[in-house]
């Protein structure tokens, strides 16, 4: 029993992963990162049309490892963005497991996605495959304040939109509240406007705590 969870807490920081392509799949690729060790990796369709693998490429994954009762599943993305709306999906969405939060990212892009949650537009989000109208009305309910307030960063109209509404997009899949995420965020962004958004988590996280 010991050894089952030392192995489970061992791989639950697997947050990257880099190497050779070996197998290439629409939705699964094998990644080789040395030693002989490949690793199976599910990916969305947006993932797979943006870095276009092919057997003997190299690939750059931002991962997260869903952990099963009998299992172990890495799930792979081409951006920080696509990996922070798989988990606000899974994480914040009652009912929705990484089969639905798969199937999100290769129904429509990322963009796409948000306006619909933002606008309300339940009926677009209902045609992707495996979704459905409640499906697609629960995603609304549960996420349009948390994207939407990410997308009123782009308002300022200045070059800390984009990084600081994906960092805050990252801190509220990380479970923080979004008015605590806003408000680490601008006290970080006095002192570091032109910083990237995986820095600006890293400080946000360092403020909080």
């Amino acid at each position: 029993m010991v050894a089952g969870t030392n192995f489970f807490n061992q791989h639950e920081v697997i947050a990257r992963l880099r190497g050779e392509v070996v197998e290439a799949l629409p939705n699964r690729l094998v990644v080789e990162t040395g030693g002989g060790v490949g690793y199976q990796v599910l990916v969305p369709l947006s993932t797979y049309d943006r870095l276009h693998p092919v057997p003997g490429g190299q690939v750059t994954l931002l991962t997260y490892l869903h952990v099963r009762e009998n299992s172990l599943v890495l799930y792979g993305f081409a951006t920080a963005e696509e990996r922070d709306i798989f988990l606000l999906l899974i994480e914040r969405v009652t009912g929705i497991g990484p089969t639905i939060g798969m199937a999100v990212l290769s129904g429509m892009p990322g963009e796409e996605f948000k306006r619909c949650v933002v606008a309300g537009d339940t009926v677009g989000l209902a045609r992707i495959k495996g979704l459905g109208k409640k499906t697609a009305e629960r995603i609304v309910l549960e996420l349009k304040d948390k994207v939407g307030v990410g997308e009123t960063w782009e308002a300022s109209g200045d070059a800390t939109g984009a990084p600081a509404r994906d960092a805050e997009l990252g801190l509220l899949a990380l479970g923080y509240k979004q008015v605590d995420a806003r408000k680490a965020l601008q006290k970080v962004l006095e002192t570091n406007a032109g910083a990237e958004a995986e820095e600006l988590i890293r400080l946000a996280l360092r403020s909080m705590n």
